[in-house]
């Protein structure tokens, strides 16, 4: 019998259709394995998409065969930047557009046979999906987290919008690769940073890497510090600063404001002031990154001075890039002999260095920021106290004065949420001259995107939907006079960070989830994507669970209990594109050695948390492996079971159970193939194998290789699926050697070997060694017998 991939993929796709094997019973428990659902872009997937649908696939079945029904649903996350540039690029309308990239991305995910819940299928520019989206953003509005304000934000010069923080990337816009600028405009915001602590406390629960939770702990960034004001000399106004060295007060001698700090403007003297507009428009053309990496500072003075508050020393005001608005207070105090960007500026502006931390309690002229801890000095009454101490008693000492006080900072900055493009949610408030902001009725949901021939972005600041009158203008929900809609939309963060709790049942029109579909399914049993969203869409979704947890939708704050972040797939030592020419498709694969074999090999090429090279040459040898295991099974003539045969079995079982609940994936693979060249020497000696065994071999392959385990289950006798079994089951006493193999040295050297019964005592070991060896020791004066236990047998001999 040959190894017919095709008939045989063919033949189980069409059998799971009319049968389904992921089915529901009252004695099986539920289990939520979710991918993170693919933006369907018009490249289609590539092998490197293919390596986590794979991945989660496999841990689908294999939760089958432990007697659960799985809930393994599919999206698409179709709204946003990616979808609206595509479109434009091949002008189309973004809804026709999607509709295409779906229905080929469909037909792709078919062909990995994976077990989705199709019927559960999901689409965020639905909008009967969408509805529920503008729902959370509603009850947001309600609680105060979603606000409107006028900031400088990041401005991508060719997408035409607004950029959130986490969307630039090293200076440059995530989706185009454009240089990112600064412009101010008005935004919606949504309040993160009320949750930063729970979402910063909660992270010690999850059963997820420590390398994402860290990721997403930095990017929160919580530090420890105080509030400082700083009075301006000769004018009522204070300049409030956050540091977390306040041990260091004594030696500040000047102070920066970022160009955007809103004391700019009435800080600069007359005679400052053009030179001052100048240096602000330069920097609000600067990506926040370049600015953090100038190597060169800059900065202009303002003509001004403030007064440190500790010894009544005034500092000069200068405004630099270096320094952003939106993190701290967008205020700095500036101590050059303790901070390196300080100590580069005071050089270059020749601005007074100031130690007051030294290694040993003597001050030195520094030719460099002295940064580590010490002992203080120039500090007043704070003199000879170490750093660390000093840290602690100067914001207790601030509070008695009434000059500042202990504090607490988080990096985190509110979300930037409305983009000024057509492809989004609309927002569902209205702006009403005599009311103010206003939500839509809740019964009004969902508020649809018009109909439009032209969707391309303005470039102005505004929305394409501003320019649509008759769906603007509409009327207020509270005094029915006539108002305008909200022209931004939402980002494409929207409807992904809260997708995962619409699965269980799209179709309820009723509500966003019910009691009994929340408790049978989630939270979110096992959830699998790449580890690019470790910050950006897991932070979010964190935030819209412990949000809708705090207005009683949900009962639970986290929405995934396990983690797991697949590495990339890469191609020629890059990440697969289009752009660079090294994208493998695998539908030819597909076509060439089945799905099967891709599927083992996706899994086969590296540890799946791991970045991997794709090499086309590498298919073959798990192609080679899946006939060599064909062969092993469909020539076998079954046997009674020898002990050999029951040994290896359990040991088989037993490894590939450990590995797979470590999820070292690749290690499964090779020990497929390790017990397969094994089980084939063992059937060439005793003329055929035990069903057992074949069986127990069969079932542990199936979550990997779903067809021709089907087939090859049928070809031993079975007749129903091979996934109505259960996992096998190892015997840790049937896994034991009878025997051992001792090494047998003469005087440190490689003799020989000998096999011994495990049990076997020392001095039998040791005769049984020397009868091994016995030709060898002709001649020779035994000195000395040294038995290692269960190594080695060193005989000792002149």
């Amino acid at each position: 019998m040959q190894y017919n991939y095709n008939a045989i993929e063919q033949k189980w796709r069409k059998k799971w259709d009319e049968n389904p094997i992921n089915t529901a019973s009252a004695n099986k428990k539920n289990y939520y394995c979710l991918d993170m659902f693919p933006y369907p872009s018009g490249n289609g997937l590539h092998v490197g998409h293919w390596r986590g649908y794979v991945l989660s696939d496999v841990w689908s079945r294999y939760q089958i065969l432990h007697g659960h029904h799985i809930l393994h649903p599919m999206g698409w996350d179709a709204f946003g930047l990616p979808a609206e540039n595509y479109a434009i690029s091949k002008k189309v309308h973004p809804a026709v557009a999607t509709e295409e990239n779906i229905s080929n991305f469909k037909r792709q995910l078919q062909e990995i046979s994976a077990i989705y819940n199709w019927d559960k299928e999901i689409n965020t520019t639905d909008p009967n999906y969408y509805k529920w989206t503008q729902w959370i953003f509603l009850k947001m509005f309600e609680k105060g987290l979603a606000y409107e304000k006028e900031m400088p934000i990041n401005w991508c010069p060719s997408c035409k919008t607004g950029l959130a923080n986490e969307e630039v990337k090293d200076g440059e816009c995530d989706r185009c690769g454009e240089v990112v600028t600064k412009k101010n405009l008005r935004q919606w915001m949504l309040k993160i940073t009320e949750y930063a602590e729970r979402l910063l406390n909660d992270l010690d629960g999850l059963d997820w890497s420590d390398k994402v939770k860290k990721m997403q702990s930095d990017w929160i960034g919580k530090s420890y510090g105080a509030e400082i004001d700083f009075k301006v000399d000769g004018l009522d106004e204070e300049i409030k600063v956050f540091t977390t060295r306040p041990d260091t007060l004594f030696g500040s001698t000047f102070m920066v404001l970022a160009p955007e700090h809103e004391l700019v403007s009435k800080l600069v003297t007359d005679d400052k002031k053009a030179e001052v507009e100048k240096y602000v428009f330069d920097a609000s053309t600067k990506s926040s990154v370049d600015r953090m990496t100038d190597k060169e500072k800059t900065g202009v003075f303002l003509g001004r001075s403030a007064v440190n508050p500790l010894n009544n020393e005034l500092l000069p005001i200068y405004i630099s890039d270096y320094v952003l608005a939106d993190y701290g207070t967008g205020a700095i105090m500036c101590v050059p002999a303790h901070d390196e960007r300080d100590f580069e500026f005071a050089k270059k502006f020749e601005l007074p260095i100031v130690p007051v931390i030294s290694k040993d309690g003597e001050v030195a002229e520094l030719e460099e920021a002295f940064t580590e801890e010490g002992v203080m000095v120039n500090s007043g009454e704070f003199d000879g106290l170490k750093s660390s101490e000093a840290k602690v008693k100067i914001p207790s000492y601030l509070e008695e004065k009434g000059i500042g006080k202990k504090t607490v900072n988080y990096k985190l900055r509110d979300w930037v949420f409305s983009r000024q493009r057509y492809w989004g949610e609309p927002i569902p408030v209205v702006h009403c001259k005599k009311c103010g902001v206003v939500g839509v009725k809740e019964e009004d949901l969902p508020i649809t995107l018009p109909e439009v021939e032209s969707y391309e972005p303005t470039g102005t600041g505004e929305s394409p939907l501003a320019g649509i009158e008759e769906w603007v203008n509409t009327s207020c929900p509270k005094c029915d006079g006539p108002a305008k809609r909200e022209t931004n939309t939402m980002p494409q963060w929207a409807g992904s960070s809260w997708y995962f709790l619409r699965y269980p049942n799209p179709h309820n029109d009723k509500e966003l989830i019910s009691q009994e579909d929340m408790k049978n399914w989630l939270p979110v049993d096992m959830y699998v994507g790449g580890i690019e969203h470790a910050v950006l869409h897991l932070l979010y979704a964190r935030f819209y669970t412990k949000f809708l947890y705090d207005i009683g939708v949900v009962d639970f704050e986290e929405p995934f209990k396990r983690l797991f972040n697949q590495g990339m797939v890469t191609k020629d030592g890059a990440k697969m594109s289009k752009s660079k020419g090294n994208v493998v498709s695998p539908d030819e694969l597909v076509q060439n050695y089945g799905c099967d074999s891709l599927r083992m090999y996706e899994l086969f090429i590296g540890p799946p948390e791991l970045d991997s090279e794709w090499d086309d040459r590498g298919i073959e040898g798990v192609h080679r492996f899946l006939n060599k295991l064909w062969r092993l099974v469909t020539t076998n003539s079954p046997v009674e079971a020898t002990k050999e045969m029951e040994r290896t079995r359990h040991q088989l079982i037993y490894n590939i159970t450990q590995r797979m609940e470590s999820f070292s994936l690749n290690t499964v693979v090779s020990g497929f193939m390790e017990y397969t060249n094994k089980l084939t020497d063992i059937q060439k000696q005793a003329g055929g194998l035990d069903t057992e065994t074949l069986k127990a071999l069969i079932t542990l392959l199936a979550p990997f290789v779903p067809h021709i385990s089907e087939e090859l289950w049928e070809i031993i006798g079975e007749t129903k699926s091979v996934f109505e079994q259960e996992w096998s089951k190892y015997d840790a006493d049937k896994m034991k050697e009878d025997e051992i193999e001792i090494v047998v040295q003469i005087s440190g050297k490689m003799a020989g070997k000998v096999k011994v019964a495990v049990d076997a005592e020392g001095d039998f070991i040791i005769n049984a060694a020397k009868d091994a060896i016995s030709a060898k020791l002709e001649g020779k004066t035994i000195i000395k017998e040294i038995y290692v236990k269960g190594r080695l047998v060193n005989i000792v001999a002149k």
